[in-house]
């Protein structure tokens, strides 16, 4: 028969080895690298994710997150080359590479940030400090952060860091000055649009005059034609009546006495005092235009020589 005191020894025996089995392995995930610490010492790193060993009860497990990590940095005012302060918007994105390096050195990821956001800082202004305004701002900006990575990275080595990228997320004048440039750039702009409207108004000016100079020269030309033309007419027209009247003196009298009838017998406007027998409605009595049968030809009174 079993001694329960062996029963009793033999379970506290499975239960310390249980906890000792327990003390002496850890678990690392895909998203972490640990450190192995005995007594304050790293003793040992497991970058590989999965089930490791180390001693109980005397070593210390540290996480370290070994994915992409982002380092937001205020905004900070940065003068450069040309004297133009800028207000830089910036921010990075690290890894760490090396956790025994990161662990001794800065030791947890907040005083990392806090290292590596003053690097940041530094190579902010050293890099945008030897470029003018216009440069940051549109011309070199891309090769610019490559210059601030390249350089953050260099000194974050030393810390167990590799810097992935750097950005500038913004990069303006300060309010004062945006105000100030926007003014002086709303003058420069008000002082342009006169100049173009002045010149504006002195083509135009050109462009009337000459266009009234032509407009007078064509008119006067087209007068100058128009009496040709007119005097050419008026001699063909008395060369025709003169033919008329040569032709046929009868007809020509009748067609002056027409168009004097309907030139001066116009309807509501013309009024005649005249004898009915007068000399102007001949053809009125006659269509030939002579003297009625019956009016008797005026006596010659004239004398032969020698009569009385």
């Amino acid at each position: 028969m079993r001694s329960p005191v062996a029963g009793i020894v033999t379970l506290v025996a499975v239960l310390v080895l249980a906890i000792i089995g327990y003390s002496s392995v850890f678990t690392v995930q895909q998203t972490e690298q640990a450190l192995v610490v005995r007594f304050g010492k790293p003793v040992d790193v497991a970058t590989e994710a999965g089930l490791h060993f180390k001693a109980p009860f005397v070593d210390t497990v540290i996480s370290i997150d070994k994915r992409i990590l982002d380092l937001e940095n205020p905004s900070q005012e940065v003068i450069a080359s040309d004297q133009k302060r800028l207000v830089v918007d910036a921010f990075a994105r690290y890894r760490i590479k090396n956790p025994l390096q990161f662990y001794q050195t800065v030791g947890s990821i907040q005083t990392g940030n806090l290292q590596l956001g003053t690097l940041l800082n530094a190579a902010l202004r050293r890099v945008l400090g030897e470029v003018t305004f216009i440069q940051v701002v549109r011309d070199e900006r891309e090769a610019l952060m490559r210059k601030i990575r390249d350089q953050l990275d260099h000194e974050a080595d030393a810390y167990g860091i590799e810097v992935v990228d750097v950005r500038i997320r913004r990069a303006d004048l300060p309010d004062a000055n945006s105000q100030a440039v926007y003014d002086r750039m709303n003058s420069e702009r008000q002082r342009e649009a006169a100049e173009f409207r002045a010149l504006g108004g002195q083509k135009a000016q050109e462009i009337r005059s000459k266009a009234d100079r032509e407009a007078t020269v064509i008119v006067a030309e087209a007068n100058s034609q128009a009496e040709q033309i007119r005097g050419t007419g008026d001699a063909e027209r008395n060369r025709l009546f003169a033919e008329a009247y040569g032709n046929d003196p009868d007809f020509f009298a009748f067609y002056r006495s027409m168009t004097a009838y309907e030139n001066g017998l116009k309807p509501g406007e013309t009024r005649f005092l005249l004898r009915p027998d007068s000399d102007f409605f001949r053809y009125f009595a006659n269509p030939a235009g002579k003297p009625a049968t019956g009016t008797a030809a005026p006596a010659n009174t004239a004398t032969q020589p020698g009569k009385p």
